[in-house]
């Protein structure tokens, strides 16, 4: 059978793979995609989007226990988990659908199967009904990244779980141990601590969150041991003991190690890049550590072969993704697209309470000062000070902005506490446009909102506060 050919094919369809694709459609060119599971990647079916579903639920949860401060009556109080995890896997099943309808609708040729390109502008896919051959002279990797698993803390699906194990429990954790901080480790001990689960967090680094400004990473820390959490930080799981229903943990905290035992264990030690059998050392693209190296453009350094998302490194950001999809597509089609700035990409954890950061923390900030001359302003502004925050019953949280003064650059924003997940992006907006912080001083925010926090946040940078 003859090679079908294309302008573009893509490697993955996540969301940085399937973005691409039908921005690439749009523009006119002959598209086709790959897929090896699921349109929508890890990220919708298995990260994102069923995480935020149970985390909605544990959410509500928590709020039923709350009632009477409400002046709200909720007696018997339980949950389902099963219920949970079918509502959060039917929420993942109806959006898998819909990237496949919008596929179609942008006449994107789809293919199913195991992708390997076997020369330049060649790529061999196998499938259930046999292997094709298509051709196209830019090939865009996007097949994401997959859990990182440690010696001897590898994943079994039964006492020790991955993301996805925890996604579609084989029970309710009564003493569950997490491993790692990061976004998703949080994430999962915030859904089941809130669920009953007597939770322990072991971090090797200095503090929770680590890629957060210290300061919110402090309050959020305070936050969760409100909830019963147990942290451990600068601790290392160095071994799991298995034993029937029970799993034994060595931590070592600086010189001392003691041992605990659990019957659930989540791990959530970083991932690595998608990267085996794509044929990428034969065609000589570079990978460091697991991740296809890129410039700022998405390209590989190989001609007409680019790479996006996960498989190119940090930030692990499905909104990354996406959107280095539309500049390698508008890139191929001969448009001129600005380069991905990483320091303007937002992350957002929906933990209880939320974080929410884009740009430098303050630590960076300081550090960069020296190089840059810049002359740092730190403003702060509590949620126990803003009318809808107690009015929701939420006055646990700060919102913190830096600038310098010098130019009036907004150079970080930092977030803790309700919705701030949704608020950072007024911050990201801001960055976007290159506003000062006059500008922002001179915005009228609504009232009564939790955005007027970022306008007083912004006011008391420059000793300017009015309601703190």
């Amino acid at each position: 059978m003859a090679a079908q050919s294309f302008d573009m094919i893509v490697i993955g369809a996540g969301p940085g793979g399937y973005v691409a694709a039908i921005r690439g459609a749009q523009l006119g060119l002959k598209v086709a995609i790959i897929e090896r599971e699921h349109m929508g990647g890890i990220c919708l079916n298995w990260g994102c989007i069923p995480t935020k579903a149970m985390l909605r639920s544990s959410e509500v949860f928590h709020l039923m226990h709350r009632a009477k401060e409400f002046g709200l009556r909720a007696e018997k109080i339980g949950f389902d988990l099963d219920s949970v995890v079918k509502r959060s896997r039917a929420v993942a099943k109806q959006l898998n659908g819909g990237v496949a309808h919008l596929l179609r609708k942008n006449k994107v040729a789809t293919f199913s199967g195991e992708a390997t390109v076997s020369a330049p502008g060649q790529v061999v896919v196998k499938g259930a009904k046999g292997t094709e051959t298509l051709r196209a002279d830019n090939i865009v990797l996007a097949t994401g990244a997959r859990a990182r698993e440690l010696p001897g803390l590898e994943a079994d699906g039964d006492l020790v779980w991955t993301y996805k194990h925890a996604l579609v429990p084989p029970r309710m954790p009564k003493k569950l141990l997490v491993i790692g901080s990061g976004a998703i480790g949080i994430e999962f001990a915030s859904f089941y601590n809130t669920l009953g689960a007597e939770t322990t967090v072991v971090e090797v680094m200095d503090r929770i969150l680590p890629v957060e400004d210290a300061e919110i990473s402090a309050f959020a820390k305070k936050q969760f041991e409100k909830q019963g959490m147990t942290i451990r930080e600068k601790a290392m799981v160095t071994q799991l003991d298995r034993g029937k229903g029970v799993v034994t943990a060595h931590v070592k905290q600086g010189d001392k190690l003691s041992k605990d035992t659990f019957d659930t264990v989540i791990s959530a030690v970083g991932i690595v890049g998608n990267t085996e059998g794509l044929g990428l050392e034969t065609l000589g693209v570079a990978v460091d550590r697991t991740h296809v190296v890129t410039d700022a453009m998405c390209r590989t350094g190989v001609e007409g072969i680019y790479a996006i998302g996960d498989l190119a490194g940090a930030p692990w950001l499905a909104h990354k993704a996406s959107h280095e999809g539309v500049v390698v597509a508008e890139l191929i089609a001969g448009g001129h697209p600005h380069a991905v700035d990483p320091d303007s990409i937002a992350g957002c954890t929906y933990c209880q309470p939320q974080v929410a950061s884009v740009g430098l923390t303050e630590a960076q900030a300081r550090e960069r000062a020296k190089q840059h001359g810049y002359d740092i302003k730190v403003g702060r502004f509590p949620f126990v000070g803003n009318g809808k925050a107690i009015a929701l019953g939420e006055p646990e949280g700060l919102v913190k902005t830096i600038f310098d003064a010098r130019t009036g650059a907004l150079l970080g924003a930092h977030m803790v506490g309700a919705e701030v997940t949704e608020l950072i992006q007024g911050y990201v907006v801001g960055r976007q446009l290159e506003t000062t912080e006059q500008d922002l001083m001179q915005t009228v925010f609504p009232h009564p909102t939790l955005s007027e926090m970022m306008h007083e946040s912004v006011l008391d940078a420059f000793g300017k506060a009015i309601h703190f």
